[in-house]
């Protein structure tokens, strides 16, 4: 891409080859069961922290093949996104950035907790991660197990993807 292109802003968005799984991983972290079944808080936090969740899970099934450059644009992607709902949620303009700042803080870290977990698949470690880093409407008996299973079930249909599948999005279940 010519300097040009940038500049003119001509040139195709990289972005768009990974939207659809951007939007998969949403549409995954609106499924009810994690809300009913698990627990998870149907709240801003907890709806983050599943979004994080599930991101993780499919950056690392990106990671894994010769797709890295997508799971640098799933990350902008998940930047542009966070940047619109802070905005949405009327967050000023000045601190915006400070704030899409921590939240990629968080999801590097929480990529960090789950990669290991996820590539082993170890449930025992991914429910210790999880009981971490989501939040769950009943505190006292929070349902990491019942997220780490799901989490490890995702990864495991993710494995059985090919790259064109993955990035196509529309067949993952």
């Amino acid at each position: 891409m010519s300097f040009l292109s940038k500049l003119l802003g001509t040139a195709p968005d990289p972005r768009e080859g990974v939207r659809p799984l951007w939007h998969r991983v949403i549409e995954l972290a609106r499924e009810p069961s994690f809300y009913s079944e698990c627990g998870v808080a149907d709240s801003v936090n907890g709806r983050f922290d599943l979004i994080t969740a599930i991101l993780c899970t499919v950056m690392v099934r990106v990671e894994a093949t010769d797709m890295r450059a997508e799971s640098a644009l799933l990350a902008e992607l998940f930047v542009e996104d966070m940047d619109a709902q802070l905005r949405e949620l009327g967050i000023n303009d000045v601190v915006v950035g400070k704030h899409v700042g921590k939240l990629m803080s968080v999801l590097g870290g929480r990529l960090g907790a789950y990669r290991s977990a996820l590539v082993e698949n170890d449930r025992e470690k991914l429910t210790a991660a999880i009981s971490r880093n989501v939040n769950f409407a009943d505190e006292d008996n929070p349902g990491a197990e019942c997220v780490a299973n799901k989490l490890i079930a995702l990864s495991e249909r993710l494995a059985g993807y090919s790259d064109e599948a993955m990035l196509e999005a529309s067949a993952i279940k």
